[in-house]
C-alpha cells in the first residue's frame, strides 16, 4: 500500500517521492518559506531526462519538483531553499519570482506543430497521437493552437502537492509561468487546467477541507480529451470501461473525496476535477 505524501523538513516523505538534490539554487527563503507556487512544463522528452537535466550544473536551473506522466515526483530543491525556475519574472508589483515562489516542473513535451501529413510533432520532432493531444487556445495567444496533454494521474499529483504545500507554508498563489513570464514562455500552457487548480485550493482552505470542490448537481459534462472510468475512487482503481471524452454528459450519483461515480450508459468512478457544470 502506497504511503500517504507529507512534508518533513522541507522534503517531502512517502507516497513514492524520492529526493535527487541539483546544485542549482540559492539561499534560503525569507522567512524560510515562499508564498507562491509556479506551474512549469519541462518541454523534454522525458521524466527522467527533464530530472537529470535540471541536476546538471551546466543548465544553471532547477525546480523544487518534477512530476512525471504516471503521478512519479522527484524533489530536487528543499521547500525552504530557493530554485532557479523563474527567470526574469514579475508578478503583482514583485520582480524576480525565484525569491518568492516553488516552482513544479511537469513532464510534458509542451507546444506541438501538426505538419502535412496530419502527424503532431514536439519541437525534438516526437510524434504524439492525437489522443494525447489538446487544441486550445493559449491565454497569451488569440490563435488556436495544439498542445501535449497531461495525463490524468499527473494532474492528481499535483492538485494533491499544491495543496498539501498550501496548507504547510500559507502560500497565497498559484500561477503558471506564462503569467510571470508572458513575453517569454508558454507553460505550462492551455492544456492544464490551472483555474481549476487556484479554485480547488481555494475552495478546500476557505471550507477547511470540506468536501465541496463544486456543487453537486445532477449532470457534468467531461472537460479532459480522455478521462479515464475506473472501478473505484482513485487512480489505483481499474480502468472498467472505454475513457470518455470531452463533451460527453454524465450524472453525478455518488461523490467521494475528489471523485465522482458517473452513470451514462455504463457506471464508473472519474476524477471530479475533469468534470464541470453545463
Amino acid at each position: 500500500m502506497t504511503t500517504k505524501t507529507v512534508i518533513k523538513e522541507h522534503r517531502l516523505s512517502g507516497g513514492g517521492s524520492r529526493f535527487k538534490p541539483s546544485p542549482n539554487h540559492g539561499g534560503t527563503f525569507a522567512q524560510n518559506k515562499a508564498d507562491s507556487i509556479v506551474i512549469h512544463f519541462t518541454a523534454g522528452s522525458s521524466f527522467e531526462s527533464s530530472v537529470n537535466h535540471l541536476c546538471s550544473e551546466k543548465a544553471k536551473a532547477s525546480a523544487h519538483l518534477v512530476i512525471g506522466r504516471e503521478g512519479q515526483v522527484t524533489q530536487l530543491v528543499p521547500f525552504n531553499t530557493i530554485a532557479w525556475h523563474a527567470g526574469k519574472s514579475q508578478w503583482k508589483g514583485r520582480t524576480g519570482m525565484n525569491r518568492f515562489s516553488i516552482g513544479i516542473e511537469l513532464d510534458n513535451a509542451g507546444e506541438l506543430t501538426k505538419n502535412e501529413a496530419g502527424h503532431y510533432l514536439s519541437w525534438f520532432n516526437r510524434v504524439y497521437p492525437p489522443d494525447d493531444v489538446f487544441k486550445g487556445t493559449h491565454r497569451n495567444q488569440s490563435h488556436v493552437s495544439f498542445w501535449h496533454a497531461y495525463s490524468e494521474q499527473q494532474i492528481d499529483k499535483t492538485f494533491a502537492i499544491c495543496q498539501l504545500l498550501c496548507e504547510q507554508y500559507g502560500i497565497t498563489e498559484i500561477m503558471g509561468h506564462e503569467e510571470i513570464a508572458p513575453r517569454r514562455k508558454t507553460d505550462p500552457g492551455p492544456a492544464f487546467p490551472l483555474e481549476k487548480l487556484r479554485q480547488s485550493i481555494h475552495t478546500d482552505r476557505a471550507d477547511d477541507g470540506a468536501d465541496d470542490i463544486f456543487a453537486l448537481s445532477s449532470q457534468k459534462v467531461v472537460a479532459a480529451n480522455k478521462l479515464n472510468v475506473r472501478s473505484g475512487p482513485g487512480v489505483d482503481f481499474e480502468a472498467v470501461a472505454k475513457p470518455l471524452f470531452s463533451g460527453k454528459k454524465v450524472d453525478v450519483i455518488e461523490r467521494h473525496g475528489e471523485w465522482s461515480k458517473v452513470e451514462y450508459t455504463q457506471t464508473g468512478w472519474v476524477s471530479s476535477r475533469f468534470l464541470r457544470s453545463q
